[in-house]
């Protein structure tokens, strides 16, 4: 099948690599000439686990090329895919601007019948919009199609192609036809396609981002009330995550959620709902919630420096918002590292993808390590932001050895407290004492 892909970001560049390694011809599409330079380069903008290997394996295949010709892409292709970034507007709501200039541009290389697939995380509704936006700018025929992604970073690329469901919505016969088609190969091993109204479809994604979100502000309020009660957080995340109707996923107390999806997803749902005149208490009560954890590691240091942290050397291990992406949008190491530099502390950093991105940002305002030992020379303390495993098990004593005090404020619980204290370390986590 001929597909085209419209935005190379990390959505549209996994759909594009995954759909060619099952032997679809997929061009993808940006307006951005020097991503595309890159990518035709075989230079991955991004950093995913696997997506190297998968694109330059079907660039060399023939399956698999980039350009920014939008019109040309579409023409030679049957089903089209829309992948393009839906931030938050100012309002709250979803910006639909790139979306719409998208299907504006796909309209108008539209030759025959195609397929138009919502790709991008959007409201209830969105599919209408881009089928009379489309409808009013081409005779030819078409079908739109809500085909919502599932895909954690970090693991994008086999979710896409081992996905728990694949869900389209759809209301064509046509359209429904070609997408299980499409899809079918990834769902051998019995997981299923759900059809359903596209509205459905929308709404799902944003309804499954947010229970996800529901449950990390729900074990880090209660990682809050074990350290006051002297309870462990990790013994009762077990004995909730072993029950079949709980399960231990995204049980994990820490910083608060962050990264491109739950932030932006909750407060467009938030924002639907406002505007039907629904409240929705309970996603309210997870955004304050993680609002407020953002600040638990930053309250921590605080404390225990008595707000004296000018001049001091703070060394911060991990910078994107989770392991093994280079991702670092709405990451809470981002709320330590401006918390350390309103008190004029002196931030040593260490991530190892992220710290590019991270320059982008806050510039020389910090210094960025060779590596997580090397940020530790002469620290007064250090935060451990990411939960990345190279950070798991490190070499305590040469810790100890380059450390100034030998202090840890370790936002993911990687380590044993027990364990720390018996080797001369100050230590502070998240709901264990």
């Amino acid at each position: 099948m001929k597909v085209a892909v419209i935005g190379t970001g990390y959505v549209g560049l996994v759909a594009g690599a995954c759909l060619a390694e099952t032997g679809n011809d997929v061009t993808c599409v940006d307006i951005d000439q020097r991503r595309i330079r890159l990518l035709q380069q075989g230079e991955i903008p991004i950093f995913e686990p696997g997506l190297h290997d998968l694109v330059v394996r079907n660039v060399l295949g023939g399956r698999l090329t980039f350009t920014t010709d939008t019109k040309s892409a579409v023409e030679q292709s049957l089903v089209v895919f829309l992948a393009v970034p839906t931030p938050t507007d100012e309002d709250g709501s979803a910006d639909l601007q790139h979306l719409l200039d998208a299907a504006k541009q796909v309209a108008a290389g539209i030759n025959d019948y195609k397929v138009i697939v919502d790709k991008s995380t959007v409201p209830a509704g969105t599919s209408v919009k881009v089928h009379e936006l489309i409808a009013g700018l081409t005779l030819h025929p078409f079908d739109v199609v809500s085909n919502p992604e599932f895909l954690k970073e970090g693991n994008a690329v086999d979710d896409f192609l081992k996905p728990d469901r694949v869900i389209i919505g759809c209301a064509s016969d046509r359209a429904r036809t070609i997408m299980t088609d499409l899809y079918a190969p990834f769902v051998r091993t019995g997981h299923p396609i759900l059809m359903m109204r596209p509205e459905s479809a929308e709404l799902t994604k944003y309804a499954a981002n947010a229970i996800l979100a529901v449950k990390v502000s729900f074990i880090n309020e209660i990682a809050r009330l074990c350290e006051l009660v002297g309870a462990d957080v990790d013994e009762v995340r077990r004995g909730m995550g072993t029950d079949s109707r709980i399960g231990p996923a995204f049980l994990f107390p820490g910083m608060g959620f962050g990264g491109s999806c739950f932030p932006k997803d909750i407060c467009a749902l938030d924002h639907t709902a406002k505007s039907l005149g629904l409240d929705l208490h309970i996603i309210h009560g997870a955004t304050k919630a993680n609002q407020r954890q953002r600040l638990f590691i930053p309250d921590k240091i605080l404390d225990r420096f008595s707000g004296r942290l000018a001049g001091r050397p703070i060394a911060l291990w991990g910078l994107a918002f989770k392991a093994n992406t280079d991702d670092v949008r709405e990451s809470p190491a981002f709320t330590i590292v401006d918390t350390l530099l309103d008190n004029k502390a002196v931030v040593s950093a260490y991530d190892p993808q992220a710290m590019p991105n991270t320059r982008s940002i806050y510039g020389d305002r910090i210094t960025y390590a060779h590596d997580q030992y090397s940020a530790l020379e002469g620290a007064e303390a250090l935060v451990v932001a990411t939960e990345w495993n190279v950070f798991r098990h490190p070499n305590f004593d040469r810790m100890k050895n380059l450390m100034k005090t030998p202090l840890v404020f370790d936002g993911r619980n990687l380590f044993d407290p027990a364990r720390m204290r018996e080797m001369g370390f100050e230590y502070y986590s998240v709901g264990r004492v």
